[in-house]
Parts: structure tokens; C-alpha cells; sequence
């Protein structure tokens, strides 16, 4: 590890332990619009609408996070693009006003190519989720849909059953906090490098790898998203944490 200070390397370890509670809390007990996305008895082309939605405007931090993506969503059947007139987003989003709806429009016409939203998502039903997972990052590099929103969606739609996807990898590259927060971390800047020790870390920490996304996200910030899932209100969940911070030497 790269970490210069104990200081450094514990609050990586909260930040970890509280990511990997999120993922847990999306998987159990959904709040919010995400109980919506992962609701199996809904239309499955809504719920993958509704989950692009989510990550692409980021729920805010505070009490209602997710009440402007709930102002201005449109269903999927309506074929209606939301007005994004002065809506506001939260931390991790990737609108932009001065592009307006364009990615969103992209994002519709990506999956009618394929002929659903389902279609696009699921690819070969004989494929793993790790490969369907790197796949769909890679398809949908579409204007203005960065790498955070594009990998936070499929850990989203994974997560809440929607489709079966995996992370197989964190897949770092150009400039996010999350590649950043990785190369800061192990003192290392090759990109296969990182990927390699990353997931050395989360095997280490007993975490999915899905979880060092947020958490190198958060402390390369230095400030918290919660992405619509409250923190426990007294402390990190204490095995989680326990785990992190035996493996980052705590």
C-alpha cells in the first residue's frame, strides 16, 4: 500500500466499511427509488429506466436524496425524456445543463439497437457476470456518461437483481476520483497494477470488489456520498470495519 499515514489508512477503512454497507443495504432493504428497481414484480424495462435515472442525476445528500429524480422522471413506455431544467444532482451525477438531454437520448437509442434495455444489459444468457458486467461498461460510453454514473448503474442493477452483473474489476483509467484515490493508495500508477491490487485488497478485507469503488471514491474526496443509503447512525457496521483494518494493518 501507498498509504503515508495510519491517519490515511483509517479513513480509508471507514470509508470502506461504509460502501460495503451500502452495497449490503441495496441488496437487503432498498430505500427509497431503489425499492422501486428492485421490485421483481414490476416491468423490467421501467426498472432499468429508473435505475440509469438514479445514477445519472445521483440521489443528494440529506433527508429526501431522492426527491428531484422522483420530480422529473418519465417512465420508460412513455418514451418521454425528462426535463432537467434546473434540476439538481447529487455528488457523483453526470448531467451536465449545457448538454441538456442528449445523454439521455443516447442512452435510449443504445438500447433500442439492441432491441430492449433487457437485451442490452443481458447479452448472451451464457455469459458470466463479470463479462456481461465489462461488456456493458464498455457499451455504454455514450456522451457524457462518465465512469462513475456508468459503473455505479451496473453495480446498481446487479445488486438489486435486475440483471446479473458482477465487477470483475474496478475499471480505473482516465480522470475520476476513484483512479486517483487507487493510484494515491498503492503508490502505483499502471493501470493493470492497481486493478491487481485492488482486488488483493478487497479479497484481503473480505469485501466484494464492487465496495472499493465508493470507498476510494469517498476518502479520495475526503467528504462522503451516500448514494441514497444512510449511514448507520451510530458507527460503521463493526465486522466490516474490523476486517478493513486488520487488513490495512490497523
Amino acid at each position: 500500500m501507498g498509504l503515508k499515514s495510519s491517519a490515511d489508512a483509517g479513513r480509508l477503512a471507514v470509508e470502506l466499511a461504509f460502501a460495503d454497507h451500502r452495497l449490503r443495504t441495496l441488496e437487503h432493504d432498498p430505500p427509497g427509488l431503489y425499492r422501486e428497481v428492485a421490485d421483481a414484480g414490476a416491468d423490467i424495462e421501467e426498472r432499468g429506466w429508473l435505475a440509469f435515472l438514479i445514477a445519472y442525476l445521483c440521489p443528494l445528500e440529506g433527508e429526501d436524496p431522492f426527491a428531484e429524480i422522483a420530480r422529473v422522471r418519465t417512465s420508460w413506455a412513455s418514451g418521454e425524456i425528462p426535463v432537467l431544467d434546473e434540476v439538481r444532482c447529487g455528488p457523483r451525477s453526470a448531467h451536465d445543463p449545457a448538454r441538456g438531454t442528449k445523454t439521455l437520448v443516447a442512452y435510449r437509442a443504445w438500447a433500442a439497437r439492441a432491441g430492449s434495455q433487457a437485451a442490452a444489459y443481458t447479452g448472451d444468457p451464457g455469459w458470466a457476470p463479470e463479462r456481461r458486467f465489462a461488456l456493458a461498461f464498455e457499451r455504454l460510453a455514450l456522451p457524457g456518461l462518465h465512469r462513475d454514473a456508468r459503473f455505479d448503474l451496473l453495480v446498481t442493477l446487479g445488486r438489486l437483481g435486475v440483471f446479473d452483473l458482477r465487477a470483475g474489476t474496478l475499471a480505473l483509467g482516465g480522470v475520476n476520483d476513484v483512479t486517483v484515490g487507487a493510484k494515491r493508495a498503492f503508490g502505483i500508477g499502471d493501470p493493470l497494477l492497481l486493478e491487481r491490487r485492488a482486488g488483493d485488497l478487497a479479497h484481503a478485507c473480505e469485501l466484494p470488489l464492487e465496495a472499493l469503488d465508493l470507498g476510494l471514491h469517498n476518502w479520495q474526496r475526503g467528504e462522503r456520498s451516500t448514494l441514497g443509503v444512510a449511514a448507520e447512525p451510530q458507527s460503521e457496521p463493526d465486522e466490516a470495519l474490523a476486517a478493513v483494518s486488520s487488513a490495512l494493518g490497523l
